[in-house]
């Protein structure tokens, strides 16, 4: 990797961001950030040490913090995931401007499965038509074709996974519906009713990230790639994992899907919960070949170990202490 690659994230202190700038800077770029509130964001991206203040949503900002960037990763969203209609498209927009002036920076996404429909789609590739069932979906529709149209004068990247489970990934579902971040596990809350659910290790998401941003030689100026995961045959195979590294039998309770069908109607969260359900009654799984022509094999830490570091991190093991991560294969 050349040192004097730089890159700038937006979203740096949130968890996907963090991670991918904790790897990126493991590999040797200079890591930039942008936030409104410097100060506090730091607290959070431990890896960044060049911060600028900005709004995502001021173009003057974005460009003003991408001079002289060869990356810009886009990890930033709406605060609190509201206003996605006013606010998702023109921050996009100014990223696609930052990175035009400077002089054709690679665009880096971190992708969702939300542009898919889960009864149509098992599996996803590149290929895979994008036929969104929520009104997020059509949003993240939009702004990925906003970056197919900017290239090739700008570049881009987009590395599709499932949710998110790691130490510092506060806002996921794991973190804010299969356990109780601060509280000693008690009990879990499945959120699948099937099989066939896919996940992604945030660690080892951020090292594919680092590791396809390394091969820039390699990649097609529009490059849509799916990282695999865990993968829950069963749909108790994240909850057998919390068991074994907590060493006791623990009760597993349904989430209530029903009662954010009832509330939907009257929007807000249960609306949105509501209208996501069917990528937890669907199995979807991530075809990562083109990622592993890229850059070999997937990096994938044990289950267990990327689970007990995940409980670690959110501080729901009795009488435990956060510990280092563990190696990527």
């Amino acid at each position: 990797m050349n040192a004097k690659k730089t890159v700038l994230i937006l979203g740096a202190s949130g968890g996907v961001g963090g991670a991918i700038a904790t790897a990126l800077q493991q590999d040797g770029w200079h890591v930039r950030a942008m936030a409104r509130h410097p100060e506090t964001a730091r607290n959070h991206a431990p890896a960044v040490a060049d911060w600028r203040r900005g709004d995502a949503m001021n173009r003057a900002d974005v460009v003003a913090a991408a001079s002289g960037v060869q990356a810009i990763v886009h990890a930033v969203n709406p605060k609190g995931y509201r206003n996605w209609d006013t606010l998702v498209l023109p921050m996009i927009d100014n990223t696609i401007a930052a990175a035009r002036a400077a002089g054709g920076a690679r665009v880096v996404l971190p992708g969702t499965v939300y542009n898919y429909d889960p009864e149509a789609a098992p599996v996803i590739d590149a290929a895979t038509p994008q036929q969104p069932k929520s009104a997020k979906g059509r949003i993240r529709v939009a702004l990925e074709q906003r970056l197919e149209a900017a290239a090739p004068d700008v570049p881009s990247l987009i590395l599709r996974a499932g949710d998110f489970f790691g130490p510092d990934t506060r806002q996921s579902w794991f973190s804010q519906a299969m356990v109780a971040p601060g509280k000693p596990l008690r009990r879990i809350v499945n959120p699948a009713t099937g099989p066939g659910h896919s996940w992604a290790y945030l660690p080892d998401l951020a090292e594919a990230f680092a590791r396809l941003m390394a091969a820039e030689a390699r990649l097609r100026p529009f490059e849509r790639v799916q990282f695999e995961g865990v993968v829950d045959e069963s749909g108790t195979r994240m909850t057998d994992a919390i068991q074994r590294v907590a060493g006791r039998s623990l009760p597993v309770w349904r989430f209530p899907w029903w009662l954010m069908s009832a509330l939907a109607p009257f929007g807000g969260m249960p609306r949105e919960v509501a209208e996501i359900a069917p990528h937890w009654r669907h199995p979807m799984r991530f075809d990562n070949r083109r990622l592993v022509e890229l850059i070999g094999a997937e990096p994938r830490t044990d289950l267990d170990a990327a689970i007990r570091q995940t409980l670690l991190g959110l501080g729901c093991l009795e009488n435990g202490h956060r510990a280092a991560m563990p190696a990527t294969a």
